[in-house]
């Protein structure tokens, strides 16, 4: 799934939220996407996305860093979600 396609998925998620036994809430586009942003936000804060990697510079030496696996495409995400 594309980032566009997965910020649009997750907006149309929260426009329209079940509530129990009754009919379902619809929220405004514009609050669906700050609902949006928040889980965005939240997955990009998770431990597990965490992973080491090495990198070596130009004179040769190494150094050990820690990167975000998933954070490229969960940027882009939030990215296309602002934008629309």
């Amino acid at each position: 799934m594309t980032p566009k396609e997965k910020a649009e998925e997750l907006i149309l998620k929260f426009k329209q939220l079940p509530k129990e036994g009754t009919l379902a809430w619809y929220l405004s586009f514009e609050l669906s996407k700050q609902c949006a942003l928040i889980a965005v936000d939240e997955i990009l804060e998770l431990e597990e996305t965490k992973e080491e990697y090495q990198i070596q510079y130009d004179n040769g030496e190494y150094s050990r860093e820690i990167g975000y696996k998933y954070s490229k495409y969960w940027l882009e995400v939030k990215k296309e979600i602002c934008s629309l």
